[in-house]
């Protein structure tokens, strides 16, 4: 019998998915920076997703095996905080090196070491968060790192928007960079690591019980038994977590084609360009940017209103209607040609953002072992970096053949996507107006 697990105050549980606010900030600066960076520094479009590679494939080799690995784990800190603790340093030397870029590759590299401390710490605080909480507290609880997401990435989103009250937009540093952008990721720098160090130490992991470190004694750690351990888990995965994948191809690719070239539909549509060394580029990226920071915002308040409704109607029929406003919003914004229009549709981009990274995970932690956490969160992430990998490669082959080469027809295709992904997560056997406990039960 899985003994009990203490319930948690709000203010508890709001402390513990403080360090996601500075895993999302980072998150956030990648999303909104990275692709004006790479044109900044030369990039072409229709090439533009393969700079991107970074993060789903550290994701696809990381994620799986670090959260296998944080089951194995037992350290006088717990078996979770290593993991954040390493990712968090290596995040913030790379956020702060990233606007010194001189050239594509140099760009390149960094996210992808980057990308590798965000992985690290990604899945086992997903962990975290479900060894931590009873299964009536699971949706509060990524719900809340939900909000988090959404709240770091409003603030990183608009960053370099704020800082033009300090320092001119148009003042740049010798590669092309302005100087709002380095100073954004600085201040990210410096949130990656102490938000981390302030969840683990206000919210330290529950102590193993004897019937778990029992079981940890039969699980060496090491690089064989982890990788076996990954099989085992692939073959023996719940049937709800497979059904999941479907939904999560849809939504992911959508997502990550959205981040990619946003800027550049933007810049089409409202200002009507598509040179990247241009003034109206420029004001096309900020504009995207806080285009990205309403959206954001909206997925923090969504989130925190989703917890009662979720509650009551279950993550699965929440998360479709999620899904589906962001896809009539994707599908509307190419034909925008002022600000407001824009701003008005980050609604329902914020409303399915807030869905996927609140409710997928709540559907997920009703289906999986406790004692696999870990893993499963790691597994989870691949049906997340596969849709991105997918993307990536993909996109340079149907971006000037299929879509004419014009990155509004690409946010078109994200949001047919979206709606699919909604359909799909209709038969998806989790996310019930019951919470289930966590159980062994595979299909």
């Amino acid at each position: 019998m899985i003994p009990s697990k203490p319930r948690l105050s709000l203010l508890r549980i709001v402390e513990m998915n403080i360090g996601f606010f500075g895993l999302q900030f980072s998150f956030g600066l990648q999303q909104a920076n990275m692709g004006p960076i790479y044109g900044f520094l030369g990039a072409e479009e229709a090439t533009m997703p393969l700079l991107w590679l970074a993060g789903p494939v550290t994701g696809l080799i990381v994620q799986p095996i670090v959260g296998a690995m944080s089951d194995r784990t037992s350290t006088r800190y717990g078996r979770r905080t290593p993991y954040f603790l390493i990712g968090a340093v290596i995040c913030s030397i790379c956020l702060f090196l990233m606007p010194y870029s001189s050239a594509l590759w140099m760009a390149a590299s960094l996210l992808w070491i980057l990308d590798a401390g965000n992985n690290i710490t990604m899945e086992p605080y997903r962990a975290y968060v479900a060894d931590r909480l009873s299964p009536g507290q699971r949706s509060t609880g990524f719900l809340t790192q939900s909000a988090f997401t959404g709240l770091a990435q409003t603030l990183s989103y608009l960053a370099p928007t704020l800082l033009t009250a300090f320092v001119a937009k148009d003042v740049l540093d010798e590669n092309g960079i302005p100087v709002i952008v380095r100073i954004a990721f600085v201040i990210g720098a410096i949130l990656s690591i102490s938000t981390i160090v302030w969840s683990v130490w206000r919210v330290p992991e529950l102590p193993m019980t004897t019937d778990e470190k029992e079981l940890l004694r039969e699980k060496p750690l090491t690089l064989k038994a982890t990788m076996a351990e990954i099989v085992d888990a692939i073959r023996e995965m719940p049937k709800p977590m497979k059904q999941l994948a479907v939904a999560m191809l849809c939504q992911w690719y959508a997502m990550f084609a959205y981040w990619q070239y946003v800027t550049f539909a933007v810049g089409r549509a409202i200002y009507d360009t598509s040179d990247p060394s241009s003034a109206a580029f420029r004001d096309a990226t900020l504009t995207a940017q806080q285009a990205g920071a309403l959206y954001n915002f909206i997925a923090f308040l969504g989130a925190l209103a989703l917890i009662p409704i979720v509650a009551r109607l279950g993550a699965r029929l929440v998360h479709a209607t999620c899904l589906t406003a962001s896809g009539i919003a994707m599908l509307l914004l190419p034909g925008v040609d002022t600000t407001g229009g824009l701003f008005f549709l980050m609604l329902g981009i914020g409303i399915g953002w807030a869905g996927m990274m609140g409710n997928t995970y709540v559907m997920l932690a009703d289906s999986i072992p406790p004692e696999r956490n870990g893993i499963y969160m790691g597994i989870f992430n691949l049906f997340i970096v596969i849709p991105m990998l997918i993307q990536t490669l993909t996109m340079p082959l149907i971006y000037n053949s299929i879509l004419r080469g014009d990155p509004r027809n690409v946010l078109m295709l994200g949001g047919c996507l979206m709606i699919m992904g909604a359909f799909a997560t209709l038969f998806v056997d989790a996310g019930h107006r019951t919470p289930r406990e966590q159980t062994r039960s595979t299909g």
